[in-house]
């Protein structure tokens, strides 16, 4: 990942089981017990991910399955519920369609369609819409992680460097827990913002507390300039 944004394919797990539509209730639930999983994805006959089967469809069957269980009220405002207490095999339990992402996709993408979605984990699909992993909140969360020397040769080589060239190594750059100091005096104070936000963009960063500065001033030389550090001995 040094130097280079991480996606999905960087953290995702390659190696999934997945059922396919006609896959009876009792197989279903055997896997995940097997595979101490809590979902699993759904292909069809051209393994294709046609939609997201998971605990909490099978658990209708608990909930709704009995008719004495639920009332006529209940069972209008549950509809889809209901029909899945009914249901014996994948197809018909499914949740669809499922919400997925592609290989390429930003780790950060991945995470908006994970909280927006209300999902904890999406199947990686190709182009074809064939399923080639899945990926999950603890996938995601792999990139903090990093060493924090690998993480400050990043911020040197991809955003101090670039931003601020020969004055780049004026700049002390410290890094601890994830959380980057750049500490030092730069030409153009105007680029210091940026460099904040570029800096929280590199993977792994947690924080960044940013301690840089412009040149010194010379209050003999510039008189209508204010003197910070008269300033700050008043």
């Amino acid at each position: 990942m040094n130097g280079t944004t991480a996606v999905v394919n960087d953290v995702m797990t390659h190696r999934v089981v997945a059922m396919r539509t006609g896959a009876a209730f009792k197989d279903i639930v055997q896997t995940m017990q097997e595979w101490r999983v809590s979902a699993l994805p759904v292909l069809d006959e051209d393994g294709r991910v046609v939609g997201i089967v998971s605990e909490a469809d099978l658990l209708s069957k608990e909930e709704y399955g009995a008719e004495g269980d639920v009332g006529r009220y209940a069972r209008v405002q549950h509809l889809a519920e209901v029909r899945k207490a009914v249901a014996v095999t994948a197809g018909e339990l499914m949740t669809a369609p499922a919400v997925t992402v592609t290989p390429d996709a930003t780790l950060a993408r991945a995470a908006r369609v994970m909280a927006r979605r209300r999902v904890k984990r999406l199947p990686v699909v190709g182009p074809d819409g064939t399923l080639q992993g899945i990926v999950s909140r603890s996938d995601l969360l792999k990139v903090f992680l990093r060493d924090d020397s690998d993480i400050a040769e990043d911020v040197r080589c991809e955003v101090v460097a670039r931003l601020f060239g020969a004055q780049a190594e004026a700049i002390r750059i410290e890094v601890r827990g994830g959380v980057v100091t750049l500490v030092g005096r730069v030409r153009e104070t105007a680029l210091i913002p940026l460099a904040t936000r570029l800096v929280r963009a590199v993977e792994g960063v947690v924080d960044v507390q940013c301690a840089l500065s412009g040149p010194p001033r010379h209050p003999d030389l510039d008189p209508d300039l204010p003197d910070p550090q008269r300033s700050a001995r008043a």
